[in-house]
């Protein structure tokens, strides 16, 4: 793992060289044994100052000779607080465990040189408050790798929070284009081949007719390029709106796709209180399927403003769905009208197809 505060060893390193230094200047320190010191723990903020590309006991093993003989060359003792260093950086390595064990060693093992050197030191007070104090920073260099290493695993997390939220809005994003692409390309695109085989039909028997239909074609060609620039131009979440007087939408679409057949029938009650582009979608996903796969002779369209919303009704005489699944378009309407808070209901019999959709005002 990676130590998430570095600076921390380099911080001791300087304040005990200081202290050091300071007592070598005031008492009878040896000028080589000062030199010797203040290398060593030069040679400790080197080692420290990177990661080295070996094993992390090696390292670990090397950083404790070097604390050993740095307080061996201190006249002073200050240097016995880099030792909390070793539980500390431990923990970094290893995890709890071995610096909490590590830690008590340090502790008992300064209690033994205390031992060793120091008669009857137990019943001394500056032994004893110099244990205590030294145990006190054993554990607070514990409880700090601690909070280091939450730290950075709740920053690691976050980040990685991060990075699957931009990538659902990502694929959310492409969602919403490919089933703007679906509703208002792919159904112009439908318009456009059903009039054009009209014209192609008539074109030696109804010259007017023929014509009026590759006008309806023009047009459904003029409207899927209006929409493609506008998606284009946007880029941006969908809006809840949607063409300026839905009704009057509506009846332009349905006059231009039945051509003047008759075939497409729309009624429209109510008072609209606001445009609904889920509402448009959804009569342009129904007319699509209607003429493109059902084969009906009759389609009828109703919309019914009320008092909580509003209410589309697309009904056609065709052959039904029979053992078809749902295609991308209805897969689509069903994630819009979810969004906005509608619901969709969808009929299929040998007798016809009948596609509800609600919207909440």
């Amino acid at each position: 793992m990676t130590r998430p505060v570095p600076w921390i060893p380099s911080v001791l390193y300087g304040a005990v060289l200081l202290g050091g230094l300071y007592y070598a200047a005031i008492g009878p320190g040896s000028g080589v044994r000062s030199a010797g010191f203040a290398g060593l723990l030069c040679a400790l903020a080197v080692l420290d100052a990177r990661e080295w590309p070996v094993v992390p006991g090696a390292v670990f093993a090397l950083r404790a000779v070097l604390l050993g003989a740095v307080a061996a060359l201190d006249p002073s003792g200050l240097s016995r607080v880099l030792f909390v260093l070793l539980p500390f950086l431990a923990f970094f390595v290893w995890g709890r465990t071995v610096s909490v064990v590590l830690g008590a060693g340090c502790v008992a093992a300064l209690a033994g040189v205390f031992t060793v050197r120091v008669p009857h030191w137990e019943v001394r007070a500056e032994y004893i408050s110099d244990l205590l104090m030294f145990a006190l920073g054993v554990v607070l260099a514990i409880a700090m790798a601690a909070v280091a290493v939450r730290e950075q695993q709740a920053r690691a997390r976050l980040e990685g929070t991060l990075a699957q939220v931009a990538e659902l809005s990502a694929a959310r994003e492409r969602n919403r284009l490919a089933r703007d692409i679906h509703d208002s390309l792919g159904h112009h695109l439908t318009a456009i081949g059903i009039q054009l085989e009209k014209a192609e039909a008539f074109a030696s028997l109804d010259a007017a007719g023929s014509a009026q239909a590759v006008a309806h074609a023009r047009w459904s060609a003029n409207r899927a390029l209006d929409e493609v620039r506008a998606s284009v131009r946007t880029l941006g979440p969908e809006a809840d709106s949607g063409p300026a007087g839905l009704g009057r939408a509506l009846t332009d679409l349905v006059h231009h796709l039945d051509g003047g057949s008759g075939r497409i029938t729309l009624e429209v009650s109510g008072t609209e209180r606001r445009p609904l582009l889920v509402l448009y979608r959804a009569a342009q996903e129904g007319l699509t399927n209607a003429c493109r796969h059902s084969g009906a002779t009759q389609v009828r369209v109703d919309v019914a403003y009320e008092e909580h919303g509003a209410v589309l009704r697309v009904a056609d005489n065709g052959g039904g769905l029979g053992t078809a699944e749902e295609g991308f378009g209805l897969v689509g309407l069903r994630e819009r009208l979810r969004l906005a808070g509608g619901s969709v209901d969808l009929r299929s019999s040998a007798a016809g197809t009948v596609l509800t959709v609600r919207v909440p005002w």
